[in-house]
């Protein structure tokens, strides 16, 4: 790539003092203060040690941040809820701008819109717009930022009925590498627009999303069954023949996994394999049941936690058990049908799980989402009924990397070639890259990058690289 390398001991303090005077928000450096707890992330597989971490209040921060990082040749981490994977929300002796603090919403009920600041975390947005019983396909786990998951395509509770989120991304304002600050939409810039839905943060700084909103809750009907993982085998076949006959307001996945400690688990079954199932109805509360049980009968129960509740509980449901600083890698990879020769090899990965917070998630698609043209964004796998995702996790590097090559496997038994997705890409390598977008879609993005970002400023992503860096 063609941005210029950092140049260590080359930032004057008259140079910083300047930057610092200009801002608004806050400039962190390695001495300060407060700076180990500002330049950890989410994910704990990733330890770096930026030399500069902005924390933005506003766009004209943003803007600095860009323009310093551009003309001192630093390299830009660009941070909205800091739960990157491949750990590109932070970098070595470059500049970590950091969203943060940019966390304003405003809901238009009658527009039935929301606009949220690049800051924002899922448990933001659910908040406001259920204050009106409105939502929008968001994040499994709260404390997921917006903006990455946006960027990536978005695939939630909702996808079914509502679509990915980026399917509802209507308008976004973008900082971009040259420092123009842009607003985006099917009027203004739309060939941008389109790439953001789906193509990564490859193409600028978004400081806000606007998305369209749809009536749901507050209260829907959701949660989890559990089964012993004896039957697993047992669970994906009925799995299979369950969402055949799903309606769109449902959506659902299988975790195979290991059962934790918790309290809505008998002891007995504690820290031994298991099975849930987990969804949501968002159509009539009082149709829930029925359109949920044939998921919930698909072999002997251990415990059924399937009821009436608000749609924000079901937002933060699993939130405990994903506890900021572990180890976490992902993978995944699209596939069509759960027969034989697949529901075999899930469950000859799910036999060799290398460590009890490993775990294979399979998720049912479709419905809204699959009826989007794979033209009309840049997230192009419409044509799938299920994605893979493979959760690698440790709680220190002591097992990491066995989990990490056990994940890879997981999805590789699947076929070399199949789609990836990019949010649950643990890697940033160009091979993975090209697995999530198909060629057509490839080039059309890389030509964006083109016009955006010439010298791929914003290369910290599951990178596009334009042209001249080829």
């Amino acid at each position: 790539m063609t941005t210029a390398q950092p140049r260590p001991g080359a930032l004057g303090e008259a140079t910083l003092g300047e930057l610092a005077e200009a801002l608004r928000g806050e400039l962190i450096r390695p001495d300060d203060p407060g700076y180990d707890e500002a330049r950890s992330i989410w994910n704990g597989a990733h330890d770096r040690r930026p030399a500069l971490i902005v924390r933005c209040h506003g766009v004209a921060d943003v803007l600095k941040a860009v323009e310093f990082a551009r003309s001192e040749g630093l390299p830009l981490a660009v941070r909205g809820g800091a739960h990157s994977i491949p750990g590109f929300s932070t970098v070595d002796d470059g500049l970590v701008l950091d969203l943060s603090p940019m966390n304003g919403i405003r809901v238009d009920p009658a527009r039935r819109t929301v606009t949220a600041q690049g800051g924002c975390l899922w448990r933001d947005v659910d908040a406001e717009t259920q204050a009106f019983g409105l939502a929008v396909t968001g994040g499994l786990v709260s404390s997921t930022g917006i903006a990455g998951f946006t960027l990536g395509g978005g695939v939630g509770w909702l996808v079914r009925r509502c679509g990915l989120t980026c399917d509802n991304l209507v308008g976004a304002d973008i900082v971009t590498a040259d420092g123009r600050y842009l607003h985006v939409s099917e009027d203004e810039h739309p060939e941008l627009l389109w790439a953001l839905r789906g193509g990564g943060g490859n193409f600028g700084v978004v400081t806000s999303f606007e998305f369209r909103l749809h009536e749901v809750g507050p209260t829907v009907f959701a949660g989890l069954v559990f089964y012993h993982g004896e039957h697993a085998e047992q669970v994906l076949r009925g799995y299979r023949t369950a969402v055949s006959g799903a309606p769109d307001e449902l959506t659902t996945l299988v975790n195979m996994t290991t059962a934790p400690p918790a309290p809505f688990l008998p002891a007995e079954v504690h820290g031994k394999p298991i099975v849930a199932v987990a969804g949501l109805w968002s159509g009539r509360p009082e149709d829930g049941d029925a359109a949920t049980r044939p998921f919930r009968e698909l072999a002997p129960v251990v415990v059924d936690l399937f009821s009436p509740m608000p749609y924000t509980a079901m937002q933060t449901i699993l939130d405990p058990l994903w506890p900021r600083g572990m180890w976490n890698y992902f993978r995944s990879a699209f596939f069509d049908d759960l027969d034989d020769a697949t529901t075999g090899a899930l469950i000859r990965s799910y036999a060799n799980v290398p460590n009890p917070l490993t775990e294979l998630h399979v998720h049912h698609l479709g419905g809204a989402m699959g009826r989007v043209p794979a033209d009309a964004t840049a997230f192009a796998a419409r044509n799938h009924d299920f994605i893979l995702n493979v959760v690698a996790r440790s709680a220190d590097a002591d097992g990491f990397p066995a989990a990490r090559e056990w994940a890879r496997g997981a999805t590789e038994v699947l076929g070399p070639d199949a789609a990836t997705y990019v949010n649950f890409t643990g890697e940033g390598g160009e091979d993975r890259v090209r697995a999530a977008y198909p060629k057509d879609t490839y080039e059309r993005l890389a030509a964006i990058k083109d016009t955006y970002d010439p010298t791929n400023l914003f290369h910290l992503n599951q990178n596009i690289r334009p042209s001249t860096t080829h």
